[in-house]
């Protein structure tokens, strides 16, 4: 909302809330500054109500958060709605707290922790009903309040989820197995049924006209769950722009299903380096031929757009490595011919190392540096006046200027092939090279005001910076514009959203 509002008085707006119990989402690092804050200004207009905080950051400084005053309580866990559900009931009847599972909380100043014993074998108990959020928007003549992001008007995109966990370990990820086993106690992903998972869709389909996100690989679920999903996605017809993702390279059986059983389908892809050698440090077992390989096999069997993200900041990646992505991409172009369906993106590993990830828990024998390792430090960072001093880490193979040197040299060449395949013109390549050659001198501009010490000259100089760094920050290296989806303005699902509705008070 204050994106879209410069002008909004957000502390009037949390002012005027009326609840006995705020949940606040910290779920990724990087919103460890604005929920603490939320929390804060929260808790000195409502005193009396609890604030309460989830997600997996939350549960993994769990301890830690119980330490700031503005917070309550705190649900552990990926699964939360039914410690959630219980959780309420019992403040509304005055029960005692310690039946609540997987909840921290404080008794007369003690930090009291809950076993975290909901953890759910699968998704099939979840009813996903977007109906719900049309009905609320409706109801409070509310839409601002609930998008999930920034222009989600402009460009709807929903999405379904076909898991909780993984069955991957990559280093730097706090989802992964071995993060989640640690902190969370899942010892195996959660599978929503593929039937469900369809019918999620197709339930979504029934309200809005926009692209659904299928989180997680459908392979994960075993041999026969994509089958099975895609079999249920023919038998109901979904229409909606389906986006699927893929953790390795797939053959082309799969791509071949998608074709046959969906409409219309795109597939997102992050091998994160062309370098075998560093993906292999990374946890990722694949070779690159098969890269090249999973990209036609899709661009074959119809798919509609076929995204693909490298990153700078990885295990045993030097910075010759990370600038090659740049040349392996106008290789894979060649190799397709051009086509225009694959876009190709690079963005530095930032502005944190997952907490619970093996490289988070283990830095030095990854070959890693951390600056952060309490969510106070991670918090304080953020407030930095540019990305490179946000960020938490360096490599045996790169230092901080290192990643931000490689990006913006990668972002240059990266869109230099954009505009050699015609994905951009010659002005809009014009732009974006003098918006990375902007960002250079301002980063360098930064870098001399920082090195004049805590004083007031410093000060007055950041302050003078302050919207030029806020730029700086809110877009490191894409350009946010092409990483949106082909989607009819929210609008024109006004009339499906009332049939959908309607359908739904009759059923």
């Amino acid at each position: 909302m204050m994106l879209n509002n410069k002008n909004l008085d957000a502390e009037a707006l949390l002012r005027n809330l009326d609840a006995n119990v705020f949940g606040i989402d910290l779920h990724w690092l990087p919103h460890a500054h604005g929920s603490l804050e939320v929390a804060r200004l929260l808790k000195s207009m409502h005193p009396e109500s609890k604030i309460l905080m989830g997600g997996l950051s939350s549960s993994y400084f769990h301890q830690e958060l119980m330490s700031y005053p503005q917070v309550d309580l705190v649900l552990r866990g990926d699964s939360t709605e039914v410690p959630l559900s219980r959780l309420m009931g019992a403040l509304e009847s005055g029960d005692d707290l310690t039946r609540v599972p997987n909840l921290t909380w404080r008794n007369n100043g003690k930090t009291m922790i809950n076993a975290l014993t909901f953890v759910p074998r699968d998704l099939d108990y979840l009813e996903i009903d977007y109906g719900w959020m049309i009905r609320s928007v409706i109801r409070h003549r509310d839409l601002e309040g609930f998008k999930p992001f920034k222009d989600w008007d402009r460009y709807p995109l929903t999405a379904v989820f076909s898991v909780r966990g993984c069955t991957m370990d990559c280093a730097v990820c706090g989802g992964s197995c071995s993060a989640i086993q640690g902190f969370i106690s899942r010892d195996r992903p959660a599978f929503r049924s593929p039937e469900r998972l369809a019918e999620d869709i197709s339930n979504i389909e029934s309200y809005l006209e926009a692209p659904t996100f299928v989180v997680g690989d459908l392979r994960q679920g075993g041999r026969g769950y994509a089958e099975r999903f895609f079999k249920e996605a023919k038998r109901l017809r979904i229409k909606n722009h389906v986006v699927l993702e893929i953790f390795t390279p797939a053959e082309e059986d799969f791509y071949r299903l998608a074709s046959r059983s969906i409409e219309r389908y795109s597939m997102q892809f992050s091998p994160d380096s062309h370098d075998e050698d560093v993906r292999r440090a990374l946890g990722r077992e694949f070779d690159t031929e098969s890269i090249g390989r999973t990209v036609r096999y899709a661009l074959e069997h119809d798919c509609r757009r076929f995204d693909m993200f490298f990153m700078i900041g990885l295990p045993k990646q030097t910075q010759e490595s990370a600038i090659a992505s740049a040349d392996y991409v106008r290789s894979l172009y060649s190799q397709l011919e051009n086509d225009g369906r694959l876009s190709v993106y690079v963005s530095p590993l930032a502005p944190f190392i997952d907490p619970g990830s093996r490289v988070f828990e283990n830095p030095s024998q990854y070959g890693y540096t951390l600056f952060a390792r309490t969510l106070e430090e991670h918090r304080s960072r953020l407030i930095n006046p540019s990305w490179k001093y946000v960020l938490s880490y360096e490599t045996a193979w790169m230092n901080r200027d290192d990643i931000v040197d490689s990006s913006y040299e990668c972002a240059d060449r990266f869109n230099q092939v954009r505009f050699e395949i015609g994905s951009i013109d010659e002005d809009d390549l014009t732009s974006r090279k003098q918006r990375t050659e902007m960002s250079r001198v301002l980063m360098m501009e930064i870098d001399r005001i920082v090195s004049l010490g805590d004083s007031v000259l410093q000060k007055n100089e950041l302050d003078a910076l302050k919207d030029r760094a806020d730029n700086l920050m809110e877009s490191t290296i894409c350009e946010k514009r092409d990483l949106e989806w082909d989607a009819p303005n929210l609008f024109r699902s006004f009339p499906r959203a009332i049939s959908g509705l309607l359908r739904s008070k009759r059923s």
